[in-house]
């Protein structure tokens, strides 16, 4: 089992975070890659600030990958999370989980994306055209 996390200001890039995943003994690689939308409630998205805690957000990242493995059986977990500004259509989070099975990596893969917004310590202010918005919640 392995985990890799990584939390970057600048860019993710979706296709080289799954190179990273150990599919040795895996028959599947479920992805999800979280984008910033262009509109939000009527209003043109100009980009998407994120504020987090960033001592604690790879410990926190790396806990929930960990508890994907052992709760789902699934084999490695790659989890990146943007930081600082991103524009629309910019990539925000990327989780890719390799598992022996396709049912126990969806369900990880679901799994990992509500904990991040429930656990990481990211905050989110929407930048639109009408003015500037602090979204609710964590993640």
């Amino acid at each position: 089992m392995t985990v890799q996390v990584r939390v970057d200001g600048k860019s993710l890039q979706p296709e080289e975070l799954r190179k990273l995943v150990d599919t040795v003994g895996c028959g599947s690689v479920v992805s999800f890659v979280g984008l910033t939308r262009g509109f939000e409630q009527g209003s043109a998205v100009e980009k998407l600030e994120f504020d987090a805690w960033e001592e604690e957000l790879p410990g926190v990242l790396h806990k929930i990958a960990l508890q994907s493995i052992t709760r789902f059986g699934v084999k490695c977990v790659v989890i990146a999370h943007r930081t600082g500004s991103v524009e629309p259509g910019d990539t925000i989070v990327c989780i890719h989980v390799g598992s022996k099975h396709r049912k126990e990596g969806f369900a990880a893969c679901s799994w990992l994306i509500s904990e991040l917004k429930n656990q990481a310590p990211l905050w989110k202010k929407e930048i639109r055209e009408d003015g500037e918005y602090w979204k609710s919640g964590l993640g």
